[in-house]
């Protein structure tokens, strides 16, 4: 072996060692603000789907078949005949579970990010080969580092959401399918159209407006003949076989092999224009509305969220200007399917709705998930800026370090080069630490928000244990509470449950405690007030008749109280005469349900119990001219047995009057609000039944 083949062996190596380097630079970075930033995951909910579906996969579920499906749905799932079905494909929650296999789920988060700078490295230098070995890999390696200290790189790398792993098989892709078009090789081809394939089944518009850029290359290179057409066929084929291994997983869960999980979830949540709507949230979808919120997603993503923001932008623009600016017998079209991402990824997002909603409201910036987590549907598009970017800095210095060689000796020449690239990377170091900056901030500050709310769990072991949660955006597991999932089979030491059938709850585990997930105030974990949570133990109780005893704070002689006893639709109401600074009730249920103490009926005097699964209390104190505020209690209760069985009942403050948002919240808007209560039951005989 001759001396240049060694030094080429060895250049290589070393390449790759760099690249190596890089990434695990990458993994670390991830690693330290995934678990420092994001300890109980993000205000992106969909983390709790992904972690939840890769819990089904470890243990070899599609579906999750719950005791009571209404206790136990989680956010974002379907529900079919089979069970519970996530709306994602399981790519990204096959990956995650992966992590998890090695000890934990952050594991794949490193892995998938020192992934994508690794192969976003090896991308580029394939790219630029053209000019020079050397120079590529040096154009490769700063587009690794500048991609890594991109903003959304780092933002959207540390969470549990799909898009950077998707972003890893679409890089495989591009490696695969740029080394197979230099070197003809047919393995390599194959593989690009497997990756691009697992992509399509990962995120299918996501993967298809990448490969759009190399389809239109591999169309023109066809012109070269067999050679070329068989490569392309592999790539084709192994795209295809994602493809249908996609439209199998559609049959399988869907029962339709053209209804993926989505559209399942929300028929008129998909790509194009017309009417759009997810949960009750709809929009008429216009062409104009879409390049309205586009401009806006785009205009964030090249301020803000590349690497140097503006700084970083202007340079991938002279980097794209200079790469395709040259004669046209030295021009490469493999640049141009680099440079083609700027089209295809801006101009497909524009038929997507879901860049409106990150938005937030269009006219008001900083109220969307894009002001916390950034334009995440155009993560692919942090590729060929950090590359453009990492070609005008080398170009640039080559120009520089030619323009003074001919002024200074060749030490003198170090110094001027080596002093230029400090100032220029303290700037853009600058410019990326200012972008970054108020994303980290506001999530750190939503991060001490739920540290606040997830204290009970932290402060006490709960063992063998039923936990009921509030629900402050509808009845789901998981939204907004992603720490607290269940096992898939739902025989975890802790078993999470919305307040819906709770005594099947009950009864589906019978021999445990129970308790009631409470917090203070309102759930706003955006807002700068933390809610403080609190676990209450809940009391099962069998009885005849039921008394619940009630005290209500009511402050500084208000203008009127009054009161309301429901049962469904059935309601009864009262005035009442509150003594003392406070309001004594007791609500006795038996066959019906009524009210005594300093009360005096107005509507009615009782209320059925029939067929009713709760009774609902509820004070209004008037004010006057400063408003006032309310009391809900709600007492879960079951008669269709013999005899009534009761759960210990919630209390909810209601800010001006306004009660909900979430079942079972507590909290106190001003001295002297307050409530309390006690609970009794006696049998027929009279004696007094235990709870349990």
């Amino acid at each position: 072996m001759d001396g240049g083949h060694v030094r080429e062996r060895l250049d290589r190596h070393r390449f790759r060692l760099a690249a190596a380097g890089l990434a695990l630079v990458g993994a670390v970075v991830i690693g330290i603000v995934s678990t420092t930033v994001f300890p109980y995951h993000s205000l992106n909910h969909d983390e709790g789907v992904y972690l939840q579906q890769a819990g089904m996969l470890l243990d070899g579920q599609l579906f999750l078949r719950p005791p009571v499906p209404e206790a136990f749905r989680p956010w974002f799932f379907v529900e079919s005949d089979q069970g519970f079905y996530p709306k994602y494909a399981p790519v990204a929650a096959a990956m995650f579970a992966v992590g998890r296999l090695l000890g934990d789920f952050r594991f794949a988060l490193v892995a998938i990010a020192a992934a994508n700078v690794f192969l976003t490295t090896v991308v580029v230098a394939e790219v630029f080969r053209h000019e020079g070995r050397r120079f590529a890999r040096a154009v490769g390696l700063l587009a690794g580092g500048l991609l890594l200290f991109s903003p959304l790189f780092l933002i959207t790398s540390s969470v549990f959401l799909a898009y950077a792993p998707t972003t890893a098989w679409n890089l495989l892709f591009a490696a695969a399918y740029l080394r197979a078009d230099r070197t003809g090789s047919r393995p390599l081809a194959a593989v690009a159209g497997l990756a691009i394939g697992v992509a399509f089944f990962s995120r299918p518009f996501t993967a298809v407006l990448f490969a759009i850029p190399f389809v239109v290359h591999a169309l023109w290179m066809l012109r070269e003949g067999r050679r070329t057409v068989v490569k392309n066929a592999l790539t084709a084929a192994g795209g295809c076989l994602g493809v249908l291994v996609a439209l199998g997983y559609n049959a399988v869960v869907t029962g339709d092999p053209f209804t993926f999980p989505y559209a399942a979830f929300a028929p008129l949540d998909g790509i194009g224009f017309g009417r759009r709507e997810i949960l009750g949230h709809g929009e008429q979808y216009t062409p104009r509305l879409g390049l309205r919120a586009n401009a806006r997603v785009l205009a964030a993503f090249f301020g803000r969220w590349t690497v140097a923001g503006v700084l970083g932008t202007v340079l991938a623009a002279l980097g794209t200007a200079l790469a395709l600016g040259v004669p046209r017998r030295q021009r490469n079209a493999r640049t141009a399917v680099l440079a083609g991402l700027f089209v295809s990824i801006p101009v497909g997002n524009v038929f997507f709705w879901g860049n409106l909603n990150v938005l937030g409201a269009l006219e008001s910036p900083g109220d969307g998930l894009l002001a916390f987590l950034g334009p995440y549907y155009h993560f692919d598009l942090l590729v060929p800026v950090a590359a453009f970017a990492a070609y005008a800095g080398v170009r640039g210095t080559l120009r520089l370090r030619r323009a003074v060689q001919g002024r200074l000796d060749l030490r003198q020449t170090r110094v001027v080069v080596a002093v230029c690239l400090l100032v220029a990377s303290a700037g853009l170091a600058g410019a990326t630490a200012t972008a970054l900056d108020e994303p980290l901030e506001r999530n750190r500050n939503v991060t001490a928000e739920y540290e606040r709310a997830y204290q009970p769990f932290e402060n006490r072991s709960v063992e063998n244990a039923v936990v009921f949660l509030p629900t402050p955006y509808g009845d789901w597991l998981s939204h907004p509470f992603q720490a607290l999932r269940n096992d898939p089979d739902f025989e975890g030491d802790v078993v999470y449950a919305v307040a819906e059938r709770q005594f099947a709850v009950v009864d589906a585990y019978p021999n445990r405690s129970y308790y009631r997930y409470v917090y203070e105030g309102l759930w706003t974990p955006t807002g700068g007030d933390a809610a403080d949570g609190r676990l209450r133990s809940i009391e099962v109780h069998d009885s005849d008749r039921v008394a619940l005893d009630g005290r209500f704070g009511v402050p500084d002689s208000p203008e009127s109280v009054s009161v309301r006893l429901a049962s469904g639709d059935e309601q009864a109401y009262y005035a009442s005469s509150p003594s003392n600074g406070s309001l004594d009730l007791r609500l006795v249920a038996g066959e019906r349900a009524r009210l005594t103490g300093n009360v005096t009926a107005v509507n009615g005097s009782a209320v059925s119990l029939d067929g009713q699964d709760s009774l609902t209390l509820s004070v209004f104190v008037n004010e006057g001219p400063t408003g006032g505020f309310g009391y809900r209690l709600v007492m879960p209760l079951d008669g269709e047995g013999n005899g009534l069985r009761v759960l210990s009942p919630t209390t909810e403050v209601c800010p001006d009057f306004r009660c909900g948002g979430g079942r079972g919240t507590v909290g106190a808007t001003s001295p002297g609000v307050f409530v309390e209560t006690a609970l009794t039951t006696r049998t027929a005989n009279g004696s007094a039944t235990p709870g349990r």
